[in-house]
């Protein structure tokens, strides 16, 4: 006996002979809601009714119930047990509306808060550029006093030198041009919305740590909440990279260097976002390769891990890891040697008119 689930029914089957079958009803949201059901790995209140002892199944899904093996049940045709032909095209339409509104995970939140954090380093860099150019023929000394958000945030609320030199209590002549009232307040506008940009990001990184400390506790322990969220953006999902090989995770982030090593044959990447790591940017280059693979094995580990849901190990990991990247730096602590280039060059013995070749180093 073999058990065989259609998008129409479950058939319990000897052969190609149907023995018992539980037909669904004819109503397209209640046969999407089964697969809906299957999708996520569930077993059927009627695939249980048919289940016999001894039997096999159809699909690994429903290991529990028997053995799964290969069967081909094109033999079960809706229109013998008269389904309208219609029908399959309003359960798929039904069966996408219910997907889609399942609730997201917390993972693919996150991936999308550091794209939008990518999105807002790139903008806030392009504005303070500006910034910098713009109030700096004014006031061009500002920039040896504040950076970055220090630095918007006074010509925000300053404006004017004078005010920016009483708030930051320091004494200077300075040798910008003058500028018109009307043309400082523009500047400071400016600024004011470069400032805001400033407390979103902070905003967006506060709400990656937190949900970061949630979703995937050791790999935030083991890599940062902001590397971790990448990794997990660029991988689809939690779930994805947990499937994923310790090589890949390694080399995540540099698919176009990858793809160049297997087109024209240069050296293969080492490494991809994973560089971003304090242990392998900071390893001298013969020792990098032999980091970001023990990082990537590490990696492999904590992503299970939190997918999951067991217990956190991310000190453990840490550990592990700070322990190996020692025993790298003690075992090659000094460069390879590289082999100096034999080249070869024809040349014509005078007594004799023979070519032959000879080796220099």
């Amino acid at each position: 006996m073999i058990l065989v689930t259609k998008w129409f029914g479950v058939f319990l089957c000897e052969g190609q002979i149907v023995k018992r079958s539980v037909i669904f009803e004819k109503d397209a949201k209640s046969i999407a809601k089964r697969l809906a059901a299957i999708q996520k790995g569930e077993i059927l209140p009627e695939e249980r009714s048919l289940a016999v002892k001894r039997m096999k199944v159809a699909e690994p899904r429903l290991a529990k119930l028997g053995k799964p093996v290969l069967f081909d049940s094109s033999f079960i045709r809706p229109q013998d047990y008269q389904m309208p032909p219609d029908l399959m095209q309003r359960v798929m339409v039904e069966l996408g509306k219910i997907r889609t509104r399942e609730p997201l995970s917390e993972d693919k939140c996150v991936a999308q808060a550091i794209r939008a954090t990518d999105d807002l380093i790139e903008t806030i860099n392009l504005m303070s550029e500006r910034l910098h150019e713009w109030y700096g023929l004014y006031f061009p000394e500002l920039a040896d006093y504040a950076r970055e958000e220090r630095y918007a945030e006074l010509v925000a609320k300053g404006g004017s030198r004078e005010d920016i030199l009483r708030s930051l209590e320091v004494d200077l002549e300075s040798v910008g041009s003058e500028m018109l009232e009307d043309d400082i307040d523009v500047i400071r506008s400016f600024a004011s919305s470069l400032f805001d940009l400033y407390q979103r990001k902070a905003d967006l990184d506060k709400y990656i740590q937190e949900s970061m400390q949630k979703v995937a506790p050791n790999m935030t322990a083991l890599l940062s909440a902001n590397l971790a969220a990448r990794m997990v953006s660029l991988g689809g999902g939690l779930g994805r990279l947990a499937r994923l090989p310790s090589s890949t995770l390694q080399l995540l982030g540099a698919e176009k260097a990858l793809f160049l090593h297997l087109k024209t044959g240069k050296n293969p990447p080492k490494h991809g976002i994973i560089f971003q790591h304090p242990m392998v940017n900071k390893a001298p280059y013969w020792q990098r390769g032999k980091v970001a693979r023990t990082l990537g094995g590490k990696i492999s580990i904590a992503v299970k891990v939190d997918f999951f849901k067991g217990e956190f190990m991310g000190d453990k990991l840490v550990a592990d890891m700070e322990a190996r990247v020692k025993e790298i730096r003690e075992k090659y602590p000094n460069p390879p040697r590289r082999a100096q280039p034999q080249f070869q060059r024809q040349q014509r013995r005078p007594d004799k008119g023979k070519v032959y070749k000879s080796k220099h180093n």
